[in-house]
């Protein structure tokens, strides 16, 4: 079989970031790929500058990059999520009547990647492909409340979390105390903590093996999404959230 050398260190490096999930210094993904050290940092180089790796500034460790994420995002339709997604949100618009989205939880960021909008007048515009932060979004609360400690550690101790308006969570300890929470109710809700006005609720997706890999949520106007309709809203995206996760072969 025909082989390129170099090819086959980049994607056995980006092997190695992907299969262990967390950001790698130099020194452990030099003894993965059994290379000298000045070699692999060559090659951490051309693709960090092409966006495929990411340094992080504060630990000077590495992972994947963005540009990957774009990638996926251009074969997102060959994936049993993306496909599956779209019957179950079209039912969550028309029972609720606001916007509903499925996210993912990427290098620290949510991504949505598919949605359906409502009909209404006054409705959030399309956001395919848009990124939130994790910490005051109610996809983001909902992934995010259910990984692993190690992985939530990563997320809360590697960031500063932004205030976007006065109700945003910004402290770890009320943070964690929130995904406590999220954990107990099955739902997280975003309570007009990332934008003045709007208010969302999400709950996780899981796969077949239990494993929380999405979540999927609405989002409205707070003067729509009161206090009086959040229990039937709730109820709605869980039972959305279940069927989505039983359709990708969670266990009922």
């Amino acid at each position: 079989m025909y082989r390129i050398r170099v090819l086959d260190r980049v994607f056995k490096l980006l092997d190695i970031l992907a299969k262990d999930n967390r950001e790698l210094g130099l020194v452990e993904i030099t003894n993965g790929l059994g290379l000298h050290k000045s070699s692999v940092h060559r090659l951490l180089m051309v693709l960090e500058d092409f966006q495929y790796v990411s340094r992080n500034p504060v630990t000077g460790k590495y992972g994947l990059g963005g540009k990957l994420i774009e990638l996926g995002m251009k074969a997102v339709s060959r994936l049993d999520l993306y496909q599956a997604a779209r019957p179950y949100l079209e039912r969550l618009v028309a029972g609720t009547g606001e916007t509903a989205h499925v996210g993912v939880l990427r290098e620290g960021e949510i991504i949505s990647v598919v949605n359906v909008q409502s009909s209404q007048t006054l409705r959030l515009p399309s956001t395919v492909g848009r990124r939130a932060p994790v910490h005051c979004s109610s996809l983001g609360k909902a992934i995010l409340a259910f990984l692993p400690e190690s992985e939530v550690r990563d997320v809360l101790g590697t960031r500063a979390f932004k205030a976007y308006t006065r109700k945003t969570i910004i402290k770890p300890v009320l943070l964690r105390k929130e995904l406590k929470k999220v954990r107990e109710q099955g739902y997280a809700c975003d309570d007009e903590e990332f934008e003045e006005g709007l208010r969302c609720i999400g709950a996780p997706i899981r796969d077949h093996t239990g494993k929380v890999i999405a979540a999927i949520s609405i989002a409205g106007p707070a003067f729509r999404l009161k206090d009086e309709r959040l229990p039937g809203l709730v109820r709605a995206v869980k039972e959305a959230a279940t069927a989505l996760s039983v359709n990708l072969g969670y266990p009922q």
